[in-house]
């Protein structure tokens, strides 16, 4: 072997030598979600999140609601990041301000959780993992299963209201683009069934996370006027036009429709009996309970709360994993509605 072909023979060894502790010292210094992530860091935080949950949900019932809500529009919407907290600056707007977060509320209780932390661990526990935990707690606080939930994530710096759109799907879509922003994320067609609340932000959650929560009149009015929809059951039909009497409905106004009336502040699976009745509010609700490719789901959730359980923990799982920021991408925010940079000049 000639000398020059000796010496590029040890400079690629050097090379692959080096790449490889690069790649060993990245991998220690990022080890992803996992559980128990703030064991050494902070072992209280998971506890101090779970019992301001219970103090937080025993003063204001629907906190747990909009705990539950945050998973979906933050986790689906390009990375789990908490990127849904911040508030508009002057150069970008909010996530919380768009027409897609109608009807979000009490993100100061995550402001209130996080004081309680920081309280306890300075600088450790993000917002992102707050959020995810909180949506966790919440589920239990509405009689739903525990999700053991992996952590670590870290917070993102931006807000991503200008692509909102292309993420959270909007309630007059078809099933196809519906079945099509879910999958995009790894959540395939019984995911979707268990999660469909969670992803109509204009709603409150609901079983599938329609069994909880209220629908705002101002999203379902196209069904009782000018003309009421022949997909409705008409037993129901009354009770609508008694809780949304105008056409036009003031958005601001305290005018909803209790998405599931038997057990309105239970996550159970009495939605999925309530739209193969034909008495869901959205049409994705009807549209969910008639296509072929989500109805068989439906009516297995119907009859079973432990298989609407085991999807909704699993979709739950898949979408607080949806790309998120670890190891040193991101940061830790010292409060969750700003960027520490901006934080810092406050």
């Amino acid at each position: 072997m000639g000398t020059k072909a000796v010496f590029l023979l040890l400079a690629l060894l050097s090379f692959s030598a080096v790449s490889l502790r690069s790649a060993l010292a990245e991998n220690e210094e990022d080890p992803g979600l996992v559980m128990n992530f703030y064991k050494d860091t902070c072992p209280q935080a998971e506890d101090i999140i779970k019992e301001q949950v219970k103090l937080l949900y025993k003063r204001h019932k629907n906190t747990a609601f909009s705990w539950l809500r945050n998973i979906f529009h933050d986790c689906a919407v390009q990375s789990c990041d908490a990127s849904l907290l911040l508030d508009s600056t002057r150069k970008t707007l909010s996530e919380k301000e768009m027409d897609r977060s109608f009807g979000m509320r009490n993100f100061r209780y995550i402001e209130n959780i996080k004081e309680a932390v920081e309280r306890e661990c300075p600088g450790v526990v993000s917002c992102a993992d707050i959020l995810v935990l909180s949506g966790r707690d919440g589920v239990v606080a509405l009689g739903g299963p525990y999700i053991p939930l992996k952590t670590g994530r870290r917070d993102g710096r931006k807000s991503r209201a200008e692509i909102l759109e292309q993420y959270l799907p909007d309630h007059n879509d078809s099933m196809s683009v519906v079945l099509e922003r879910f999958a995009a994320i790894g959540i395939d067609a019984p995911g979707l069934v268990a999660l469909l609340g969670l992803s109509y932000y204009y709603w409150s959650i609901s079983s599938g996370s329609h069994s909880v929560g209220r629908t705002h009149c101002v999203k379902l009015v196209h069904r009782l006027y000018p003309e009421v929809d022949p997909a409705l059951n008409p037993d129901h039909v009354p009770h609508m036009l008694h809780k949304c009497p105008d056409a036009i409905p003031d958005p601001k106004a305290v005018q909803y429709v209790r998405n599931d009336r038997g057990t309105p502040m239970v996550l159970d699976n009495n939605y999925y009996r309530n739209i193969l009745d034909n008495k869901g509010l959205m049409m994705v609700d009807h549209q969910l309970a008639t296509d072929k490719r989500t109805r068989p789901y439906v009516k297995k959730m119907a009859k079973s709360q432990d298989y609407f359980f085991k999807e909704f923990s699993r979709a739950i799982t898949l979408l607080s994993e949806n790309n998120p920021l670890t190891g040193t991408k991101g940061e830790i925010r010292k409060v969750c509605n700003l960027a520490n940079k901006l934080h810092d000049k406050s």
